[in-house]
């Protein structure tokens, strides 16, 4: 961790950077798009959908924007990126920019059906031929017997009880809030280091471990440590990172002894559900593809067909698959994750944290991800299909 007056030579030193970055700072805690894109009526909508025999398209309401989105444009290019001296850095602060210029683009787009999708593609991509096949290659291994650990049995506040037992091994504090407009069972809100919790719904003792390493043990962990570097942008984060943050949170769930087939096997749905988009499957047709073809649970289905559809077309969870293949990739060459772990960072930006760590203005970590030391997985069919993905 950086000291106070370290910090105050770097900002002499760095002055318009700092001025720059925390320009930057203020702005970026108004565009969270996973606070825009989860719909208000996702219960009332499932009921219609599941009345009509699956054949009416939900009809999905998203919150309102609390910001005007040209005139945030405006407030990102107006930065004066001459002043910052050093060509790379300069040069990285300007893809920040593009990045959150097309995140406003994706906000303001919401629920605005194939203009939100052209703009989720920019940011996240969509799934390569060889993902599809890897989805494909999980997809056709039988399903492992259920267990009592599977059972859907804790309420809201019994997992709020877990989380704040198991975040005790980490030197930072935790956050919890309820929330029942949410896709996911329990997500990190970045801006509020806050941890959400869904309301109504039920957990088992296998998903409190998976989001409890998931979560916290990287997603947090990579919170809280950018924001303990002397740039803001660690925390906010850089480009792309979301596919290497993914991938650190499910390969954190492996190490952790959380990850199951079944968990593997929705990371895969998820995918096929991202690939829809891109044939034109409307949401119909998507639930078709992934319970009337390959007979996942109706509510499971509708939950992973809801990920992929909301705003319109949304690509982020094909990239949990693909970052998960990267990360033991990495892992199975022996190499450290720990720059990983700076911040929200991508595989991509490794040399650009090294340079930054050679000039002050990146620190080491000061949280680990404390499930890559532990190797609890005893499953060898998981074994198996990581060490088999292309």
């Amino acid at each position: 961790m950086i000291s106070a007056k370290e910090t105050q030579e770097l900002e002499k030193e760095y002055g318009n950077l700092f001025e720059i970055d925390a320009n930057l700072d203020r702005l970026v805690h108004r565009i969270e798009l996973l606070g825009y894109v989860n719909p208000l009526n996702i219960e009332k909508e499932k009921q219609r959908f599941f009345t009509s025999k699956y054949t009416v398209e939900p009809e999905f309401k998203y919150p309102k924007l609390k910001f005007d989105p040209y005139k945030l444009h405006r407030l990102f290019f107006s930065q004066r990126l001459e002043r910052i001296n050093d060509e790379r850095i300069r040069r990285l602060y300007q893809e920040v920019i593009y990045h959150y210029s097309n995140m406003i683009q994706c906000i303001e787009t919401i629920g605005k059906g194939k203009k939100f999708y052209y703009n989720s593609l920019r940011v996240y991509g969509t799934p390569t031929e060889r993902d599809v096949q890897n989805a494909k290659f999980i997809l056709h291994f039988t399903d492992e017997p259920a267990s009592s650990d599977m059972e859907k049995v804790f309420s809201p506040e019994e997992a709020c009880d877990y989380f704040e037992s198991f975040s005790k091994q980490y030197d930072f504090p935790l956050n919890v809030r309820f929330s029942k407009n949410m896709a996911a069972e329990a997500m990190v809100s970045n801006s509020s280091q806050t941890l959400l919790i869904k309301k109504n719904i039920k957990f088992s003792k296998n998903q409190l471990l998976t989001l409890a390493n998931h979560e916290i043990g990287v997603h947090l962990v990579t919170t809280y440590n950018g924001l303990l570097q002397p740039l803001k942008i660690f925390s906010n984060g850089l480009p792309k990172n979301v596919e290497t943050q993914e991938g650190l949170a499910v390969f954190s769930e492996y190490m952790g002894g959380a990850l199951t087939l079944k968990r593997l096997k929705e990371l895969a749905y998820r995918v096929l559900a991202a690939d829809s988009l891109i044939k034109g499957y409307s949401f119909a047709d998507t639930f078709d593809l992934i319970h009337g073809q390959y007979k996942l649970n109706k509510h499971e289905a509708f939950g992973i067909t809801l990920r992929a559809h909301r705003g319109g077309g949304f690509t982020k969870d094909r990239l949990y698959l693909s970052g998960l293949r990267k990360i033991y990739k990495r892992y199975q060459s022996e190499e450290s994750l720990d720059v990983l772990l700076t911040g929200k960072v991508a595989l991509d930006d490794e040399e650009m944290v090294r340079y930054l760590k050679t000039v002050g203005l990146a620190q080491p970590i000061t949280h680990k991800g404390l499930s890559f030391n532990q190797k609890l997985n005893t499953n060898l069919t998981l074994d198996f299909i990581l060490n088999n993905l292309k």
